[in-house]
């Protein structure tokens, strides 16, 4: 529940970057949060949630 919760932060954060600097319209913001939502829903969600796993698990490996 953590690693979610901290991943949709980091994701929000990134998108409001790109809206106030890069010029992300509100629009493409919407359609991006639509697509993720209805992405949930389909067969790909948990192997898209075990990538992030994985990816994640690797990060939190990296010693320096």
């Amino acid at each position: 529940m953590v690693l979610s919760i901290s991943g949709v932060l980091l994701l929000g954060v990134v998108a409001f970057v790109f809206f106030r600097k890069d010029g992300m319209k509100l629009s493409h913001a919407v359609v991006c949060g639509l697509f993720g939502f209805y992405l949930a829903s389909t067969a790909a969600a948990p192997h898209i949630a075990a990538g992030g796993n994985s990816v994640a698990t690797m990060l939190s490996d990296i010693s320096f």
